[in-house]
């Protein structure tokens, strides 16, 4: 479990970073407003933060999507559990 989810955390955590590069290199966050039209009053790097942790999420929901959608049927349908202790809906 733990392998799996590293392989959908770091492609997500570079994706993250090569996409804040990409936006911030013709955005500038200083001059960023809200819906309302005032400034966010935010400092650089509460945006920089923000908006990386907004793309890592979706970047991590991606990968995590596509990650379950690329496994087998039998990687869905294996039980966790020792042969010993499985439930009778367990199949296997």
């Amino acid at each position: 479990m733990t392998r799996r989810l590293m392989w959908i955390a770091w492609p997500a955590f570079l994706a993250a970073a090569v996409a804040e590069m990409l936006i911030f290199a013709f955005v500038d966050p200083g001059r960023l407003h809200g819906p309302d039209g005032e400034p966010l009053g935010w400092s650089r790097t509460a945006v920089y933060t923000g908006v990386f942790v907004a793309l890592w999420a979706t970047t991590f929901a991606a990968s995590a999507l596509t990650t379950l959608l690329a496994a087998s049927p039998f990687e869905q349908d294996r039980c966790p559990m020792p042969r010993a202790r499985r439930p009778p809906a367990c199949p296997k």
